[in-house]
């Protein structure tokens, strides 16, 4: 079963270099594949995830432009996500853990999405965060009708829990963002952090943003020392706030051993 979400990862990581591309270049994504260099349509054995890669040489096969390491990378990236999400979250037995594995899917192409754009072009996908959010918003109304009698809470509701992770996320970057008058971070990134707190929830929002601002510390002093940015410089945010996400859902499930350390705070 994890292999099918491999493949099935994969795939969905060449549509999502695809949707990457077609939103900035406002291309339409019915069109076919096509080298962005010469227009030539990509033949159907040139677009095979990873393989076609490796095959033509990180080249187009009509006019030898290179082809960017991000189009493996991120196939890869999504392929692997996809296993994790099959592994841990969906049991071909249990209906009931159908629908958390299919919002995980959605949720975390759209943030793939959102990644690799703000990574490329420094600015947040506004129309593809809002889908976010929305699909957001709708399993977690599912989700609570579904258990909704064995919610010992109201906090323990994915809609509550996740419209105040949301609020606490967004609001605080929100701040920074207007104190700093967007030269820490933009409005995109208060948006972006709604989406955050909405997929992880109140309890766990905390730790996702100190991931974050950890994660993008450490790449900025990295990437100072090798001279590649200043003290001035500016770097996305959402990648480092996506991979605070990322660790804070996968990691207490690849290393139970770390979930007492995850629970201190949350």
């Amino acid at each position: 079963m994890i292999i099918i979400f491999l493949i099935f990862g994969l795939i969905i990581g060449s549509f999502l270099n695809a949707v990457v591309y077609r939103l900035n270049a406002v291309e339409s994504l019915m069109e076919r594949s096509h080298c962005p260099n010469c227009k030539k349509m990509v033949r159907w054995f040139d677009n095979v995830p990873l393989f076609s890669f490796i095959l033509l040489s990180a080249r187009c096969r009509d006019c030898g432009e290179k082809i960017s390491w991000q189009y493996p990378i991120v196939e890869a990236s999504t392929g692997v996500i996809f296993a994790l999400i099959g592994n841990y979250f969906f049991d071909i037995a249990n209906f009931s853990t159908w629908a958390l594995a299919a919002y995980y899917l959605i949720i975390f192409s759209i943030l793939m999405i959102i990644f690799v754009y703000d990574f490329k072009y420094m600015e947040i996908p506004m129309l593809i965060l809002w889908l976010g959010i929305g699909v957001s918003l709708v399993y977690f109304i599912f989700s609570d009708w579904q258990s909704f009698h064995s919610a010992g809470s109201i906090f323990d509701l994915r809609l509550v829990s996740g419209i105040l992770g949301g609020l606490i996320a967004g609001g605080f970057f929100y701040g920074l963002a207007a104190y700093s008058k967007e030269t820490w971070m933009g409005y995109g990134d208060a948006y972006l952090g709604l989406l955050a707190g909405l997929v992880v929830g109140w309890s766990d929002i905390f730790l996702a943003m100190m991931a974050s601002f950890v994660i993008g510390a450490f790449v900025s002093v990295v990437l100072i020392v090798v001279s590649k940015k200043t003290m001035k410089s500016q770097v996305p945010f959402a990648p480092f706030l996506i991979c605070g996400i990322f660790l804070v859902i996968f990691l207490p499930r690849i290393f139970p051993q770390l979930q007492p350390y995850f629970l201190l705070f949350s």
